[in-house]
């Protein structure tokens, strides 16, 4: 976690040195930083560490004597970093992901990309431009759900500040089927996007065991955030990508575990062109069919696809998911019974 926290502090940096046009002593750019992102101290040697850190990365960022004293600001080849020139088949690529990422609409993060965005159509000739809208026309990006987390925004805000300054924050969460919010206290560690939907990983502050005590909030069901005067540490070991990489879905709740699902020879295809997970495994069988092996946290993740597959799959383990998909088959039965 020490390494994340250097490249916040060095891109809080940078975010306070473009903003000067005639640069900052070193204890000024201290005081914001311990300011900014909420710290109880920070010594002056960690800021010249951490400008010659970019400096060595090839960021162009000065020092000069003046009136003052020495002072840092960004240097003129970093003044002209945000010209952009970009071919029409780069700027294609680039909106296809800007759509993707509409399901940001509202956040903080969409703010940064319509501003890159239209830095980008400003500084492009109206040859690449025209270019650009006519293969549009003819390429189109589906199945992205329209959706804004605009009425979020404020608790977002709160969610990456104290994942930045391993800030406990309560929040006020309702979970479906709950009459009213119960009130939370939680560790968070990150952010998720996950099939058009933003989810909070974090950990639940009053459990106190390791394995479990990590969940995924989804941001639609916080009605409030506080980042409380109580600070956290995160675990030395815990990894995100790692983390989410246990599942297939977005369950965290439970300790993932091996699913075997039969699939006929018929579907057997669907499951090769659209993998469930990247580390799935598929055992090829005599008849044609598939022995699909998946990790999952939850039998419902699980399930949806299983029944969407209809007759051509089949769970054969564990047992409790065989049996949870049989229940629901039964009621399906009952409730499309022809009379």
């Amino acid at each position: 976690m020490a390494r994340n926290e250097q490249l916040i502090r060095q891109h809080k940096i940078l975010q306070i040195l473009e903003h000067s046009r005639y640069g900052y002593l070193l204890e000024e750019i201290r005081d914001d930083l311990v300011n900014q992102l909420g710290l109880t101290s920070l010594h002056v040697r960690t800021v010249r560490r951490d400008l010659e850190a970019l400096q060595a990365a090839g960021v162009d960022v000065d020092s000069h004597e003046s009136p003052r004293g020495r002072v840092w600001k960004m240097g003129t080849g970093a003044r002209g970093m945000h010209k952009i020139n970009a071919s029409a088949t780069e700027l294609i690529a680039l909106s296809l992901g800007r759509d993707l990422m509409l399901p940001l609409a509202g956040t903080p993060f969409w703010v940064g990309i319509e501003s890159f965005w239209n830095k980008i159509k400003e500084e492009l000739p109206d040859g690449i431009w025209d270019h650009y809208q006519k293969f549009r026309q003819v390429l189109h990006v589906s199945g992205v759900t329209p959706k804004s987390y605009k009425d979020q925004e404020g608790v977002l805000k709160t969610i990456n500040r104290a994942i930045q300054q391993h800030r406990v924050v309560q929040i006020s969460y309702q979970t479906l089927g709950q009459p009213k919010p119960k009130e939370r206290e939680i560790e968070p560690y990150g952010v998720v996007l996950y099939q058009s939907s933003i989810y909070i990983v974090a950990a639940a502050r009053e459990i106190e065991d390791l394995e479990t005590r990590v969940r995924h909030w989804k941001l639609d069901r916080f009605k409030k955030a506080e980042a409380l005067d109580a600070y956290f540490k995160p675990p030395k070991d815990f990894d995100l990508e790692q983390h989410l990489a246990q599942s297939i879905g977005i369950f965290a709740s439970e300790k993932p575990q091996n699913f075997k699902i039969r699939i006929s020879s018929f579907a057997a295809a669907w499951v090769r062109e659209d993998p469930w997970h990247p580390e799935q495994k598929i055992e090829s069988q005599e008849d044609g069919s598939v022995i699909l092996t998946v990790k999952a946290a939850n039998d419902l993740e699980i399930i949806p696809r299983v029944l969407a597959l209809g007759a051509e799959a089949e769970v054969l383990s564990p047992a409790s998911c065989r049996k949870a998909v049989a229940e629901r088959v039964k009621r399906l039965a009952q409730i499309y019974q022809i009379d």
